[in-house]
């Protein structure tokens, strides 16, 4: 049986339902229409002989209010269909028209945002696992400068996703700022390719032990390509996942219970790009040539742009509702305006916005908590965010240098890593790695889960 046969009969299994449940709802509006004016015609039935004009008045009142009632049924019942019909989480197409349930997002559209994701990881990992290797073998730099500058730019790529968060819930929408730092992922993945394959943007090969140092021109051109990729993971990282949690509706217990599902084939996907750049890019980069190690990744990206921009008329869009650092901001100063002000014990009596769902389209309310109760002043009615890991690692190597090569010591890192202890180094990380962990403990123990809606 072809796939087209497969699909063909699917739809058409699911047109027999469609018209089966269309065929049921109006017959139940036809019942209730009937119901109605056979009460009606009771009330109205009445021989004129035996009333006045005052039972006249009461029998038009009475047919008034019996329509009335249809009238409250039959829009109670269109409700449900435009319910069953479109999402309840106000998103759209990608015509700007609110989103159909049976043809935009759900699983139909995670493909494509999957694929990107693959792809994007890995062309990332296919540049940072092998980083240092470059640095320190084409461009001819030490150990601990090159896991300085790595570390460094790890640590931008961390750093970069506040500027798309704030693009994306503010302006853009993560749509478009997903589809735009793609377009300077790529021209910086493709900078970096010219980097390590034309000659003129390369220092030439170590001649012995005399390795010459690359040229200011040459570290700016590979740096420029570096960054680049930093700021484009910017709009991507913060981004992919939440458009792909976009895709089911929040409002459908059926769809939510597909949304964990999808968070679990989404980090299979990063995994998958991991693992094959892990392996295969970094065998190709060691034996084959940096420039076609580079340029691999570098063509990923380029179809996790392809696939990303095939699922359009399938998504689901929400509007930008505004930046959420902006509303802890204004937060944090309501609450030192109201520092003076006394909180009181019953968390109701707190100012909260009268409607049910949040002013925030897209967005739901938070149930009030016991934690952070300092910021309850901001709700008074008067009368009147583990951005910076990477950048700590280079602070870290940078202290370590500087404490074991004093007193003419060769330190634990060291050119010849013989001479020297990176043992020590990696037992310094495991510590410090332990700690993290204990911290995240405490942290996970005072988690609460946000109610859905």
């Amino acid at each position: 049986m072809t796939e087209m046969n497969v699909q063909w009969k699917v739809e058409l299994r699911f047109g027999w339902l469609r018209i089966f449940s269309d065929t049921f709802s109006a017959l139940c509006r036809m019942i209730l229409i009937f119901h109605a004016q056979q009460e009606s015609a009771a009330f109205s039935y009445t021989p004129l002989e035996e009333i006045g004009r005052e039972g006249r008045v009461v029998s038009e009142e009475n047919m008034g209010s019996v329509e009335d009632d249809v009238s409250v049924v039959e829009e109670g019942l269109l409700q449900d269909e435009r319910s069953k019909e479109y999402t309840g989480d106000g998103s759209v197409d990608f015509k700007g028209m609110p989103a159909r349930k049976n043809n935009t997002g759900n699983w139909r559209a995670c493909p494509f945002i999957l694929g990107n994701e693959c792809c994007e990881r890995l062309a990332y990992y296919g540049i940072a696992t092998n980083l240092v290797t470059y640095l320190t073998n084409k461009l001819h730099e030490g150990n601990v400068s090159a896991a300085r500058n790595v570390t460094t730019w790890q640590g931008t790529c961390y750093l970069t996703p506040l500027i798309g968060a704030v693009l994306a819930d503010a302006y853009w929408g993560r749509y478009w700022t997903i589809a735009g730092f793609s377009t300077i992922y790529f021209i910086g993945m493709c900078t970096l390719s010219l980097s390590a394959t034309i000659p003129a943007f390369k220092p030439s090969e170590c001649v012995g032990s005399i390795c010459p140092s690359a040229t200011p021109v040459q570290y700016a051109v590979f740096f420029f390509g570096l960054y680049l990729i930093a700021l484009g993971t910017g709009g991507i990282k913060p981004c992919v996942s939440s458009f792909g949690a976009d895709q089911f509706d929040d409002t459908d217990p059926k769809e939510r219970v597909k949304k964990g599902s999808f968070f679990n084939w989404f980090y299979f996907s990063i995994n998958i790009g991991a693992l094959v750049s892990s392996s295969l890019i970094v065998w190709i980069q060691d034996n084959a040539g940096w420039g076609l190690g580079f340029g691999i990744p570098a063509l990923f990206m380029g179809l996790a742009i392809g696939s990303f921009f095939l699922g359009t008329p399938l998504y689901r869009f929400q509007k930008p509702g505004g930046s959420p650092v902006t509303r802890m901001c204004q937060v944090v100063v309501a609450s030192f305006r109201k520092r003076n002000l006394h909180v009181p014990e019953d968390s109701s009596l707190l100012y909260e916005t009268p409607d049910k769902s949040s002013a925030i389209e897209g967005s739901r309310k938070l149930e009030h908590s016991n934690e952070l109760t300092c910021l309850d002043k901001a709700a008074v009615v008067s009368d009147k965010e583990n951005k910076t890991g990477n950048y700590l690692s280079s602070l870290i190597l940078t202290v370590v240098t500087y404490f074991t090569t004093r007193g003419g010591h060769a330190g634990w890192i060291t050119d010849n890593l013989n001479a020297g202890h990176l043992d020590y180094f990696f037992w310094l990380l495991a510590g410090l790695s332990f700690l993290n962990l204990l911290v995240y403990i405490v942290c996970a123990k005072r988690y609460k889960q946000k109610k859905a809606s």
